[in-house]
């Protein structure tokens, strides 16, 4: 899953975007509206984290131009404004979920995850293919009952594979998907993840490389 954090509070946005990496997430992190935009012109996010208050474009404006841009993305708007009117009023821009400041970081990554489970066909809780089972809320990857000892980004591409459901997933979406826009698109990092991945899931192997078409998850 990849994140834009939009966020002018620089404690808040840098605690939130480390604590969603450390939960597997590609993060991004915009401190106001005008960079918030440039992000969302050139990357794909599967959830804007987006501060109601954001200073140069202000976060409402910000939320109409995604829901007006049909980009797909869902947005959870943030603010320190709590009431039952500042709500709807938010969720009257568009925004997929309001979450009023202060929150429990916890229930903040149970919500993007939520989110993130509802893209135009809607992904079920739980993941499967062939005797793979990927439950991404409880962060558990088993393989005919066996859990997984994955890291992060190995969990994050798994995910990816799967919840494309067969499709094959170049290795320039895998990168703009698991990966944030610190990554070399030069680099290996997509081909080692796989390797690694490989390995972990053992036989009979269920990623396929498809020549100059990328990876796909197939039923052993």
């Amino acid at each position: 899953m990849r994140v834009l954090v939009a966020e002018d509070h620089q404690v808040l946005g840098t605690s939130i975007a480390t604590g969603l990496r450390r939960e597997g997430m590609a993060v991004d992190l915009a401190p106001d509206g005008n960079d918030a935009l440039e992000h969302l012109a050139i990357n794909r996010y599967d959830v804007v984290v987006l501060d109601r208050d954001l200073p140069g474009v202000h976060g409402d404006e910000v939320c109409r131009q995604i829901v007006a841009g049909r980009s797909g993305s869902r947005v959870l708007m943030l603010t320190a404004a709590g009431t039952v009117r500042d709500r709807v009023d938010g969720l009257g821009l568009g925004a997929d979920d309001y979450l009023p400041k202060p929150f429990d970081f916890a229930e903040l990554v149970a919500r993007i995850r939520a989110l993130g489970r509802r893209p135009s066909v809607a992904l079920p809780p739980t993941l499967e293919s062939g005797d793979v089972t990927l439950d991404p809320s409880r962060r558990v990857a088993l393989r005919a009952g066996r859990r997984l000892d994955l890291s992060p980004r190995e969990f994050a591409v798994l995910e990816c594979l799967m919840s494309c459901a067969g499709r094959v997933v170049s290795a320039e979406e895998l990168l703009e998907r698991v990966w944030d826009e610190e990554a070399d698109p030069f680099t290996t990092a997509v081909k080692t993840a796989i390797r690694r991945l490989r390995a972990k899931l053992g036989d009979p192997p269920i990623i396929e490389t498809i020549r100059e078409g990328g990876y796909r998850i197939g039923e052993p």
